[in-house]
């Protein structure tokens, strides 16, 4: 087994990817700015973790840092603090990772895609059409310029999970696909109907990832010391309305409750969105020898979750 940091630990990704890869049998670090709000059942530091001589102090005796800490607010990014937050904090990883001899992992996103072309090749280096997007991409070619022959690129999209650490989610249903399925299965719960946003604007198609799903798939980027661009997701790209659908029959729910309608002005991006943001992962599957894992798979596991534990498609063991 390895020893392996994280930052962004206390976060809605991170502190599922953290969990899993301790019960994965790893030695799991995190790594935060502030004092947690709440207990970790794993260990921590404090510390800047745009220091890179602070994060390479702490990393010595790792074998790998994954990078999942984003600035979540991405419609009132402020340019020099999110220029820190994004390609900056990533610079600080690699550059940390390489002092010590650790590998430096980043989860990236399908937005550094245009959302014009599916299925979008993980060789495709991205053509991002709004600023989290583009602050993304910067940070996979920081990968690609420090990290060469021992980073790796993870994108994700559409993220399936409950945070391990705080009862609610980050955000509730917005323009992207992140926290959609949380949140329509928390409206239906409760027999409301539930409004799949369309239109202009929206994030329509994508093949969506599980957190938990996500992290069996870094650890075997760890275990096989792989390297590159792998995309964490779905084999089958599916639309909003019909992933919602879906949802109803796995959960048993009533799919009269699913309508659809336009976000209101309060809930608009304020940048171009991309459309189809599918991706393609075939080499994810060659390099690290996953088997299928379809979206009905992902929402199943989601839906299996609700005992307390994670409930990966591909075993972490």
């Amino acid at each position: 087994m390895a020893n392996v940091a994280l930052t962004g630990a206390t976060g809605f990704l991170g502190s599922q990817m953290a969990q899993a890869l301790a019960d994965a049998g790893h030695q799991v670090l995190g790594l935060t700015r502030a004092q947690p709000a709440t207990a970790l059942p794993w260990a921590y530091e404090v510390l800047d973790t745009n220091d890179a001589d602070a994060l390479a102090s702490a990393l010595k005796g790792y074998d790998a840092v994954i990078h999942t800490a984003i600035a979540n607010d991405f419609q009132n990014l402020d340019p020099q603090a999110a220029y820190r937050a994004y390609p900056g904090l990533t610079s600080s990883v690699a550059q940390a990772a390489n002092a010590v001899g650790a590998q430096p992992i980043c989860i990236s996103t399908d937005w550094v895609m245009d959302g014009v072309t599916p299925r979008a090749l993980e060789s495709h280096i991205g053509r991002p059409v709004n600023t989290y997007g583009y602050l993304k991409a910067l940070g996979e070619q920081v990968i690609r310029d420090l990290a060469p022959d021992t980073g790796a690129i993870v994108r994700i999209g559409g993220v399936m999970g409950r945070h391990r650490l705080q009862q609610n989610m980050p955000r509730n249903q917005d323009v992207g696909f992140g926290y959609f399925v949380a949140s329509i299965v928390d409206a239906l719960r409760n027999g409301q109907p539930y409004t799949v946003f369309e239109g202009e604007g929206v994030n329509l198609v994508a093949t969506p990832s599980l957190a938990s799903e996500v992290a069996a798939t870094v650890n075997r980027i760890i275990t096989r010391k792989a390297t590159g661009c792998f995309h964490a997701v779905a084999d089958d790209a599916i639309h909003r309305k019909d992933l919602a659908l879906l949802v109803c029959d796995v959960y048993g729910y009533d799919p009269s409750l699913i309508v659809t309608g336009p976000p209101d002005a309060s809930q608009r991006f304020s940048e171009p969105v991309p459309v189809d943001t599918s991706l393609d992962n075939t080499r994810v599957k060659e390099v690290l020898g996953i088997g299928a894992v379809t979206v009905r798979d992902l929402v199943e596991a989601f839906r299996a979750e609700e005992d307390g534990n994670l409930h990966p498609v591909t075993p972490l063991h």
